[in-house]
């Protein structure tokens, strides 16, 4: 069960958790204002100053995570990203009543969201403005104490989130450029098939139609020399067949010590930790095959269906093992079941048996295929 052609690598459970963690991990900043909010004397200053804290603190990592993930795969669009950024700003002031000259420490969320999404030179505009503000309106407003602090912390939260962009912006770059390059793979492979099958039937099926146009003329004038030509056409549509066959076994061969080297790169660029082997056992050539096969199969469910951070793989004379630390049996059994299938197909005419479930420890998946010591010889 491989990938679609172009299709990257679906998103892991440490993708995720990283977004969360990233847009989480700055939320220490409204604790000040937070705690000023609960200390209002008046009931409505103190509502209004934690609910807008909360509301403001909700939806700026509902904003981040919804731009980290469009990040991926296609520009943000500034329209709405400058509409996000000016409703974090509105938050941010309708939180004044009840937070004080508090409230200023949102400017640091706004500073970090508009570099994340906006345009280079709306960002720095941004920035900029989140860094005057607080000692300008220290300045202007009676009873607000100046928050440099403040100040310090938009630039310091301004040039993280930069490299945090930037970062973001180039693994896209980076997915995007390898979903070029496995589109033009497949594209070239189609172009070499279709070559070589034009290469290997033209002339076979151009001689054939010859043939048979003139033992079809010569059917009633002369039977005996029609019949030759027509034994002609069977056996060039045979030899024809017999190509074909070769050719495609030939595209359909499989290597283990390519499917592990490619399962090590699979693994790696979905952020799962690959425990794979260095050294292989001495194989016959049919179980060498099924157990890349195998690999294949059982690494590209661990990649697209387990959520794993772990995966290893163990190839001994008799048997492959994958196992993972995932989610086990029941989502993967729930999406490969075609791939398995056509595992089964292949274990069996080696009278080997495919196995898997859970691992023996309870958790995560183990897919194993295992083939008696003296098949394939």
């Amino acid at each position: 069960m491989d990938l679609p052609p172009g299709r990257p690598w679906p998103v892991t459970l440490r993708w995720r958790v990283t977004g969360w963690l990233l847009a989480g991990v700055w939320l220490f900043f409204l604790n000040i204002p937070l705690v000023t909010a609960l200390h209002q004397a008046q009931p409505w200053r103190r509502a209004v100053g934690v609910s807008t804290l909360v509301v403001f603190g909700v939806l700026y990592v509902l904003i981040f995570q919804w731009a980290r993930g469009l990040q991926q795969e296609h520009p943000i669009p500034a329209g709405r990203a400058r509409a996000y950024v000016a409703l974090l700003v509105g938050l941010g002031l309708a939180g004044i009543p009840g937070t004080e000259g508090d409230s200023l420490a949102t400017l640091v969320f706004v500073a970090a969201a508009a570099v994340f999404m906006l345009p280079l030179v709306d960002a720095v505009v941004v920035v900029a403005l989140s860094a005057l503000t607080p000692p300008v309106a220290a300045a202007l407003v009676p009873g607000w104490e100046t928050q440099s602090t403040v100040a310090f912390a938009v630039l310091l939260a301004s040039f993280a989130m930069f490299g945090v962009s930037r970062l973001a912006q180039r693994n896209g770059e980076l997915r995007a450029a390898q979903t070029e390059i496995g589109r033009l793979a497949v594209a070239e492979e189609r172009v070499r098939t279709a070559r070589d099958l034009h290469d290997i039937l033209g002339h076979s099926l151009t001689v054939v139609a010859v043939k048979a146009e003139l033992a079809g003329r010569l059917l009633e004038l002369d039977p005996a020399r029609a019949a030759t030509e027509i034994a002609d056409v069977e056996r060039l549509a045979r030899q024809a067949l017999a190509d074909v066959r070769r050719t495609v076994g030939a595209y359909r061969e499989i290597s283990l010590t390519a499917e592990l080297a490619g399962a090590r790169s699979a693994l790696a660029a979905a952020g799962i930790v690959g425990d794979l082997p260095d050294d292989l056992p001495e194989l016959p050539a049919a179980r060498e095959e099924l157990f890349g096969w195998a690999v294949r199969e059982g690494v590209t469910n661990v990649v697209r269906h387990s959520g794993a951070r772990r995966c290893v793989i163990l190839v001994h004379p008799d048997r492959v093992e994958i196992a993972d630390d995932g989610h086990g049996p029941s989502e993967v059994d729930a999406a490969a079941g075609h791939g398995l299938f056509g595992l089964r197909e292949r274990t069996s005419r080696l009278d080997g048996t495919v196995t898997q479930g859970r691992r023996p420890d309870g958790s995560g998946f183990l897919l194993r295929v295992s083939v008696p010591a003296g098949a394939a010889r």
